[in-house]
């Protein structure tokens, strides 16, 4: 069966954001780097210490990220990738949503709206998610 995983690339800065979702959300945490894996043969030793793959995977959280790799082309920031944490209980997505926040910019605080409890935020690594619930409790 396919599947679809949010994958995220960041620049240089993959293993501190990774490490911070994984403090806020849980799982498992699988990180790897280009001196630890086969690339190391393909690109140039300084890029030997970026992360040329890391999950994130448990709870129902299934995250793949890398630092961008292609040196000779340069990343674009933008909102183009969107996290989105929905269902489960209020009480659980303010949880996510506090932790998250952290050096954040919250640009839809959490409230009641027509479908549920809804907020979003871009993270402190620029990174736009978004919360929603339909639950009661």
């Amino acid at each position: 069966m396919t599947t679809l995983t949010t994958y995220l690339l960041f620049d240089g800065k993959c293993e501190p954001a990774m490490e911070f979702y994984k403090s806020c959300l849980g799982g498992e945490l699988a990180l790897t780097k280009v001196g630890e894996s086969g690339a190391k043969d393909f690109l140039p030793a300084a890029m030997h210490h970026k992360v040329v793959n890391a999950r994130l995977k448990g709870g129902g959280i299934d995250i793949s990220a890398s630092d961008w790799l292609m040196p000779s082309q340069t990343p674009t920031r933008g909102n183009t990738v969107c996290m989105f944490l929905s269902g489960g209980t209020k009480h659980e997505l303010k949880i996510f949503f506090d932790k998250l926040s952290e050096g954040a910019e919250v640009t839809d605080p959490l409230k009641e709206v027509f479908h549920g409890l809804y907020g979003a935020l871009n993270d402190k690594f620029g990174v736009r998610w978004m919360f929603q619930t339909s639950s009661k409790e």
